[in-house]
């Protein structure tokens, strides 16, 4: 019966290729830090790059906004690995599933609460944070 059930399951479920969360690239110019790949970034985590900013932002507590070229501009001097850290923090709350560490996510509403919802195994999760 197991082995029947496997037949049935999705090939792309059972592999294991790891996902990595893209770093930054960028540099500071005077006051500012520039990321050229934040669009990029936000691509690759399947997420809306608006979300994805509101968070950055406020765990840097720093201003900061998106240029016509698709560029972040922060409003202070922020190392690269200081915002990577805050975009891995990101992914482990809004993209990867809790149960199978999958990024084949989605964000769903329902009411007042976001749940995280996975598309490879079906776990749906209560996400904590507000935003």
């Amino acid at each position: 019966m197991l082995s029947a059930v496997r037949e049935k399951i999705p090939k792309d479920v059972m592999q294991k290729e790891r996902f990595e969360v893209p770093k930054v690239t960028g540099h500071i110019q005077g006051n500012r830090t520039i990321i050229n790949n934040f669009l990029q970034i936000a691509t690759t985590l399947r997420r809306e790059h608006e979300h994805l900013l509101k968070y950055v932002l406020k765990e840097l507590a720093a201003p900061g906004e998106i240029k016509g070229s698709g560029s972040l501009i922060i409003g202070t001097k922020i190392s690269a690995n200081r915002i990577n850290e805050k975009i891995q923090q990101y992914a482990n709350e809004y993209v990867l599933c809790y149960e199978c560490g999958k990024p084949d996510t989605k964000v769903e509403k329902e009411g007042d609460l976001s749940y995280l919802k996975c598309t490879a195994c079906g776990a749906r999760h209560i996400i904590k944070t507000r935003m």
